[in-house]
């Protein structure tokens, strides 16, 4: 499947994000990059809700507890950074976009499942409680809005940071705008994610530190860890799309599709 957008295909420069329109500009990966995102964004919020994980670390005496989303979610990020960098910050903001749409959908699904009547034997033998304990927290109002308000938050900080420093560095050094860009994106989205979850009692405040703490050093870890990957993914986009964009700084508002 090929995404066409009627643009010109050319190496963008300097702050041109706006070739001229007279040919149309065929994506040959947009589309698939733009489903592994919105997947793991999906995947990563209904393992949150099911299970939190304790591998027995402590750091300062904080146990290094997290909710087993945290295992999938820095995988977004990562593509949220190849976005910005292959394509730009405004096709960075569509995806993001399409995936807070993705989130809404699962949201509704697993919600309209959890109202529907159960089978009898199933009832019995498994029960409602069972499915509400563990795939009815993706559709609670308690998970659903820190997923929401912590995804918008971090995904957009980090994509505009990534922007920010293309620019600064000439599109130089991929590595430190990708490291810097999860810094601030996966603070704000774990401070934002645990502390609403917490305030509305999906997390336990008790638990509050510790899973800040580890949630934001594993995502940071995976993203310094995947750097190689993320280096080797984002060559072979530009090749293959023939394209290298450097975004609009006037233009960085995330309220935009």
């Amino acid at each position: 499947m090929e995404i066409s957008i009627p643009v010109k295909k050319v190496y963008f420069t300097l702050m041109n994000e706006k070739p001229p329109a007279s040919s149309p500009l065929t994506y040959r990966y947009l589309d698939i990059v733009t489903v592994v995102f919105t997947l793991v964004l999906a995947l990563s919020n209904i393992a949150s809700s099911a299970k939190l994980i304790d591998w027995g670390i402590s750091l300062g005496g904080v146990p290094l507890a997290f909710d087993a989303g945290t295992l999938f979610f820095p995988v977004a990020y990562i593509f949220g950074d190849i976005l910005t960098e292959v394509y730009g910050y405004k096709i960075s903001r569509r995806v993001i976009w399409i995936g807070f749409l993705g989130l809404v959908f699962t949201a509704l699904m697993f919600y309209f499942i959890q109202k529907l009547p159960g089978e009898p034997t199933w009832l019995n033998s498994v029960g409602q409680s069972a499915y509400d304990k563990i795939l009815g927290g993706v559709s609670s109002g308690g998970i659903v809005l820190a997923s929401f308000l912590g995804y918008l938050g971090g995904s957009f900080s980090n994509a505009i940071i990534m922007a920010l420093l293309k620019h600064s560095t000439q599109g130089k050094w991929l590595w430190v705008r990708t490291i810097s860009s999860t810094i601030v994106g996966e603070l704000v989205d774990t401070a934002v994610f645990i502390a609403v979850g917490s305030l509305t009692r999906v997390f336990p405040w008790e638990l509050y530190l510790t899973l800040t703490l580890s949630n934001y050093l594993f995502k940071v870890a995976v993203e310094v860890i995947m750097t190689p990957a993320t280096y080797w993914i984002t060559n072979r986009l530009k090749k293959a799309e023939n394209l290298d964009v450097f975004s609009d700084l006037k233009d960085l508002t995330p309220l935009a599709f």
